[in-house]
Formats: structure tokens, C-alpha cells, sequence
């Protein structure tokens, strides 16, 4: 959404709680309150510069007592949301560690065709 030339950066996690918001009729600071943060750290979230707390998931579905419909929407929505992944390679070896390397260095330049070969060959566990 451009407004003045200002782009507000709304992630699929902001999205779902500020529904979630408005059909509780509350605010941010009320949603803040019980995921137990600070508006600035939630509205951080909410935009897409931070991740979503690990713990936020089933603090939302036992507040806000979602659905398993709602619980799926809710966590496809965290995962779309995500700024930063982590690669932990403790037990991989010089190969693996040298593929995590070049993946994450072209990364933003990678276009769907490329991202989606990508899948394609890990989903097939790297066999032709």
C-alpha cells in the first residue's frame, strides 16, 4: 500500500492479527498486553522487521481460542512472514556447508523460475 510515497510493509502475520484485532474489537496495545510485549516490538512484527516470537503462536490460539482452520491460517501466516532463517550446520559436512553459503549469498536475486527448480530438486532429495 503506497501512501505519499510512503510503503507500508504488511506481512501475512500483520494481516491475520489486525483481523483478528478488529473482530475483538481491540487495539494494538490490548493484542500487546496479552502476547505480553511492547506496542513498538508488535507493530516491528506486524511490518516485517522482526520475526514472529516462537512463543506468539500459542499465546494467539489460547487467547484468542482460534480454530484449526484459524491455527492454520495463523501459522502459514508466520511462516510467510519470516525476515530471517536460520541454517545451524552442526553436523554438516564441508559440501552442505559451501550449498547454505552460495544459496543465501544469491538469495534476493533469485527469480521464481530459479526458486522454484530449487524446491523442485530438494523436494526430490537432490536425485535428478
Amino acid at each position: 500500500m503506497d501512501s505519499g510515497g510512503f510503503t507500508m510493509g504488511y506481512t501475512s502475520f500483520g494481516e491475520f492479527v489486525r483481523v483478528l484485532r478488529v473482530k475483538q474489537h481491540e487495539v494494538l496495545a490490548d493484542m500487546a498486553k496479552k502476547l505480553d510485549t511492547s506496542l513498538v516490538f508488535l507493530s516491528a512484527v506486524e511490518n516485517g522487521r522482526k520475526n514472529v516470537p516462537a512463543t506468539w503462536f500459542d499465546k494467539l490460539v489460547s487467547e484468542y481460542h482460534l480454530d484449526e482452520e484459524e491455527q492454520y491460517e495463523l501459522q502459514n501466516a508466520i511462516d510467510e512472514s519470516k525476515v530471517q532463517y536460520k541454517i545451524t550446520p552442526k553436523s554438516a559436512g564441508k559440501i552442505q556447508r559451501r550449498a547454505a553459503m552460495v544459496f543465501s549469498r544469491a538469495f534476493d536475486d533469485m527469480d521464481d523460475e530459479t526458486a522454484l527448480k530449487v524446491i523442485e530438486v530438494i523436494n526430490k532429495g537432490g536425485k535428478p
